[in-house]
C-alpha cells in the first residue's frame, strides 16, 4: 500500500508535469487520446480477462464494462470543440470580450471495485485533455486493469508525470484530501465514504465531485409487457452479481394482480441462471470480490427473513464443483418487503432483488422520492401518460422508461440526486469540462493612438 511519502511523491510528479502539459495544445492532447483509443481497442481481451480474474465477474461483462470506459475516451477526443470558449466583438465601443476554459491543476481520482476500467476511465481521460495531471488511486482488490491501461497512456505518447497511479487506502485518500496541491478531486464509492471525501475536501477549498450509493427502483405498471419486463429485471439485477451503482435492487409493483404474476416469472427465470467462473462465457453470474463481502450481503439476507420479508428464492447454499471454496451466491428473491426493512432501506451490493407492492403510481413515486438515495430509476408500461408523469415527478437524477438500466451516453453526464452524489456537478459529458476547467473572461480595448482620453468616473455603458 501506497504511503503517505509515496502518495506526496505522486502529486508532486503531477505537479511538476502540469505547467508543460497545460500550455500542450488540445490539438495535441486529442492526437494521444485517439492513439490511446487505438491501444485499448487492441488490448480489450487482454484488460477484460484482468478484470475477470481479480473482480470474477463474467468476461463478456468485463468487455462490455471496458467498453462504456472507451466511449468516455471517444468523447474526449473531441477535446479541442468542447474547449471553445464564447467571443463577443463590441460589447462595448471599440472593446471585445471573450471567455476561455483553463485547467485546474493536479486532480485526484478515487474510484471502486466494481468497475475498475470504466469508473477510472469516466474521469482521468476528460481531466488530462482538459490540461490537468491526473492521480489515480483504484481500488486495491482489483488494481491491474488501471495498470495496464496507465501502460497505453504511456505508449500513446503521455508525457511522464501527467497521469499517476497510488495503489493505497485511506492513508493514501487523505493524503490526497489534505495536499494543497490537489484542486479537485472525483469519488466514486459508497455514501459514508463519498460524503466524507466530499466533506472533507470542500473544507479544504477543493472541488470535489462524489457520487455514492444507489437503490434504484424499478416500478412495474399493470399494463408493462411482463415477459419483456422480467427478461429486462433479471440481466439488471443479477447482473455483475448485483455489484453495480445501477443495479435494479427494488421492483415496486401496482396492485397485487401484478405482483403476483411478475413474481412467478421471476421464479422461473431465475432457476434458470447459471452461476460460476467468470472466465466462462456460460456462465450469468460470478462470485462476489471477497469473503468479506459475501458474509455481508448473507447477513442482509438473514435480516431481511428477521424483519418478516418472504424469502421467495434463496441462494445461500449455492455449491459450485471444484470452486467450492468461492464467494459464490445465487440470485436472491424477497416478497412483501416494506419500507421499514434495512434490506429496503440500505445498499446490499448483491444479488438480491427486493419485491414492494403499492397500490398506485402516486405511492410508487412516493416511496422511491422518499427514500435517502436518488440515483437510477425506470418504469414499465405501455402508458405514455403514466410513463411522462413519472419522469416529470421522480426526483431520481437518472431515469429509464421500459429501460432497467438508464446509464447516459458519453456525451451527457452520469448522475443522482439526494445522498447518492454530493457536489454540484455530475460525471463524465458535459459536467466533465465543467468540473475540470474554470472559466476566464478577457475583456480587451485597444486606444487609439496619438489621442488622450480623459479619466472616468462613472460606470461605463454600452
Amino acid at each position: 500500500m501506497a504511503s503517505k511519502e509515496t502518495t506526496e511523491d505522486a502529486i508532486a510528479a503531477a505537479q511538476n508535469a502540469y505547467s508543460s502539459w497545460r500550455d500542450t495544445s488540445p490539438a495535441k492532447r486529442s492526437q494521444i487520446m485517439f492513439k490511446f483509443k487505438s491501444l485499448l481497442e487492441e488490448h480489450a481481451k487482454e484488460i477484460s480477462a484482468s478484470i475477470t480474474d481479480e473482480h470474477g465477474k463474467i468476461l463478456d461483462d468485463a468487455l462490455g464494462e471496458f467498453s462504456r470506459g472507451v466511449e468516455i475516451v471517444d468523447y474526449a477526443c473531441g477535446i479541442p470543440e468542447l474547449l471553445k470558449g464564447e467571443y463577443s466583438k463590441n460589447v462595448s465601443s471599440g472593446i471585445d470580450s471573450w471567455s476561455q476554459f483553463e485547467p485546474l491543476g493536479v486532480i485526484a481520482g478515487i474510484t471502486p471495485f466494481n468497475f475498475p476500467a470504466m469508473v477510472p476511465m469516466w474521469m482521468f481521460p476528460m481531466a488530462i485533455a482538459c490540461g490537468n495531471t491526473f492521480v489515480l488511486k483504484p481500488s486495491e482488490k482489483d488494481p491491474s486493469a488501471p495498470m495496464i491501461i496507465a501502460k497505453l497512456l504511456k505508449k500513446a505518447g503521455l508525457p511522464d508525470g501527467v497521469f499517476n497511479i497510488i495503489n493505497g487506502d485511506k492513508e493514501a485518500v487523505d493524503t490526497l484530501l489534505e495536499d494543497n496541491r490537489v484542486q479537485a478531486l472525483s469519488f466514486v464509492g459508497s455514501t459514508p465514504i463519498a460524503e466524507y471525501v466530499f466533506t472533507s475536501g470542500s473544507k479544504r477549498g477543493k472541488r470535489v465531485q462524489a457520487l455514492g450509493g444507489a437503490k434504484n427502483h424499478a416500478v412495474v405498471m399493470p399494463d408493462a409487457d411482463l415477459n419483456n419486463t422480467v427478461n429486462a429485471l433479471i440481466g439488471a439485477a443479477y447482473g455483475s452479481c448485483g455489484e453495480r451503482c445501477m443495479a435494479i435492487s427494488v421492483v415496486v409493483c401496482i396492485g397485487d394482480e401484478t405482483s403476483n404474476h411478475l413474481v412467478k416469472k421471476l421464479q422461473a427465470e431465475i432457476s434458470k441462471i447459471k452461476v460460476g467462473p467468470g472466465a466462462d462465457n456460460s456462465n450469468h453470474m460470478g462470485p462476489l470480490i471477497t469473503a468479506a463481502h459475501h458474509e455481508k450481503v448473507c447477513n442482509y439476507i438473514n435480516l431481511g427473513i428477521e424483519n418478516g420479508a418472504d424469502l421467495i428464492v434463496d441462494g445461500r447454499n449455492l455449491v459450485i464443483e471444484e470452486f467450492e471454496k468461492g464467494n459464490y451466491l445465487g440470485p436472491c428473491l424477497f416478497d412483501n418487503v416494506t419500507p421499514n426493512m434495512k434490506i429496503y432501506q440500505e445498499e446490499i451490493f448483491g444479488p438480491v432483488l427486493c419485491i414492494v407492492r403499492a397500490e398506485s403510481e402516486e405511492h410508487a413515486i412516493q416511496l422511491i422520492n422518499d427514500h435517502e438515495y436518488g440515483n437510477g430509476t425506470c418504469i414499465f408500461t405501455r402508458d405514455g401518460e403514466a410513463a411522462r408523469y413519472f419522469a416529470d415527478n421522480i426526483q431520481v437524477g437518472m431515469v429509464g422508461i421500459n429501460i432497467p438500466l438508464p446509464v447516459p451516453a458519453a456525451y451527457h453526464s452520469f448522475g443522482g440526486w439526494k445522498r447518492s452524489l454530493f457536489g454540484d456537478l455530475s460525471i463524465y459529458g458535459p459536467d466533465s469540462i465543467r468540473f475540470y476547467t474554470r472559466r476566464k473572461t478577457i475583456t480587451q480595448r485597444w486606444p487609439m493612438g496619438g489621442i488622450r482620453e480623459k479619466a472616468q468616473f462613472s460606470f461605463p455603458s454600452n
